[in-house]
């Protein structure tokens, strides 16, 4: 499906440049790609720009890969806002045809196991169907996978996958990028529901659902007004570290699924109890299954079954509704602190698919003091963000009362989060607690001001993160 898509841009892309060759000749400067944009802040520069862009309509001729050549006509287009506009249109109506056609060949995929196995037995299908994914990940079936494929084929899990169609051309991206299977995409889906928010009750959060020292360990920035583990792209890079150094140590990527969520000590454990040893270990996650913690035990399983619902979700009736997000953006990076809201009141953008584009912003402040941060925008907004950036800009008083002082934002940006507390419940031992947090025994110790380790009450707040 990567490469389909890649074909499919490229194509567009040769479309533009050889219908738009006469339209560009008039050109003395061309137009800055993304990156550079930055230099036009003037709205004068943009105007010159824009009194000498199109004055005729732009055909778009995009390949009908099985047989004819489609020929689509755009509107009369004269601004840069209308070209990105166009262009992301034309993103998301492509990002959405490319999933058809890759959830239809597994609808007709169905069609051919079906009515080869001529059986109602849904154990034969669901075994052949998963063979037919032909994942680099191996795909076991058992009453655990059929647990997890019955729970995620569920229409009630429809809304969340359906942030597929945002999320995982990014992830699938850096997938490609650390050289590890594009299909790991679907362990985001057992992460987090594909929520960039969300936050377990031990404190793990983001769509890969980092704890905070884990997520400080991989470079993420973590305090009161930035929360990296938030952000998709820089959270998914540093799943990626994990997960290929797991495969590496491992060379089986059931176990390093396994040990992204149990941790490595637990796998090696698992190894040890199973007989095997680490450093060389050549079995897999079911060969350890038994000697894993529970939760694990059905974490792998989940994953399987989430892949298959992703495929074959059609097979059962299923569709994914559209996501309330645009399927095209692109970043600005600020210099100087901004508050979502100053975009949200300038320009036609709401404040609240700012904050879902915009997820690792806490308090909806960028604290650009000492460096530089990334402001995700919908791709048809990023002309109307440069051509008003001054009015934006004299906002900065209005919406920044408390931070005018840049040291005082700064200061602000260096608090660390408040701290994770924990209520001890019947059955709680401090160790237990220690490794549902990823903490020691000391640290709890030493927190809490405990001299007994066996001292817990039942009702006991203990602090379990640092302050």
């Amino acid at each position: 499906m990567k490469l389909h898509s890649m074909r499919v841009f490229t194509m567009l892309i040769l479309s533009i440049i050889l219908t738009s060759t006469t339209l560009y000749a008039n050109y003395t400067t061309q137009r800055p790609n993304r990156r550079a944009r930055k230099q036009y802040t003037s709205p004068e520069a943009i105007k010159a720009q824009q009194d000498s862009l199109m004055r005729d309509s732009v055909y778009l001729h995009t390949h009908n890969l099985e047989s004819n050549i489609a020929e689509v006509t755009v509107p009369r287009v004269n601004t840069l806002q209308q070209i990105d506009s166009v262009l992301a249109m034309w993103h998301a109506t492509t990002t959405k045809e490319i999933y058809e056609e890759y959830f239809n060949g597994f609808v007709m995929a169905c069609e051919r196991i079906d009515t080869a196995l001529n059986t109602s037995n849904m154990d034969s299908i669901y075994v052949a169907r998963l063979e037919a994914l032909m994942s680099p990940i191996p795909l076991q079936y058992n009453y655990e996978v059929r647990s997890a494929i019955e729970r995620f084929i569920s229409p009630n899990y429809a809304t969340k996958m359906s942030y597929a169609y945002y999320y995982f051309p990014m992830i699938e991206e850096e997938l490609i990028n650390a050289g590890i299977p594009v299909e790991l995409r679907t362990l985001a889906v057992v992460e987090s529901g594909l929520n960039p928010l969300a936050t377990s009750h031990m404190g793990a959060k983001g769509l890969w659902q980092f704890m905070p020292a884990t997520g400080r360990s991989y470079g993420l920035e973590i305090n009161s007004l930035v929360d990296e583990r938030c952000n998709p792209r820089l959270a998914t890079r540093a799943a990626c570290r994990y997960l290929k150094s797991m495969y590496e140590q491992y060379g089986d990527w059931t176990l390093a699924i396994a040990s992204y969520n149990c941790g490595a000590g637990n796998v090696n454990k698992a190894i040890i109890r199973a007989g095997g040893t680490p450093s060389d270990y050549q079995g897999s996650f079911w060969d350890v299954y038994e000697h894993l913690p529970r939760e694990t035990r059905n974490y792998v399983p989940l994953y399987m079954g989430a892949t298959y619902a992703f495929a074959y979700h059609r097979a059962h009736g299923v569709e994914y509704p559209t996501p309330p997000l645009p399927l095209m953006v692109d970043t600005i990076m600020i210099h100087k602190p901004l508050h979502l809201e100053q975009v949200s009141s300038t320009i036609d953008i709401s404040l609240d698919l700012l904050k879902m584009l915009n997820p690792e912003y806490s308090l909806n402040i960028i604290p650009a003091t000492t460096k530089s941060y990334p402001l995700t925008l919908p791709a048809e907004r990023i002309t109307d963000y440069m051509l008003h950036e001054g009015e934006i800009r004299a906002k900065d008083s209005t919406y920044l009362k408390e931070y005018v002082i840049a040291a005082n934002l700064e200061k602000k940006r260096h608090e660390a989060p408040a701290a994770t507390y924990y209520t001890v419940k019947k059955g709680d031992t401090l160790g237990g607690i220690a490794r549902k947090y990823g903490r020691s025994v000391k640290q709890l110790m030493q927190w809490n001001g405990l001299k007994n380790a066996n001292s817990l009450r039942i009702g006991q707040r203990l602090r379990v993160s640092p302050k």
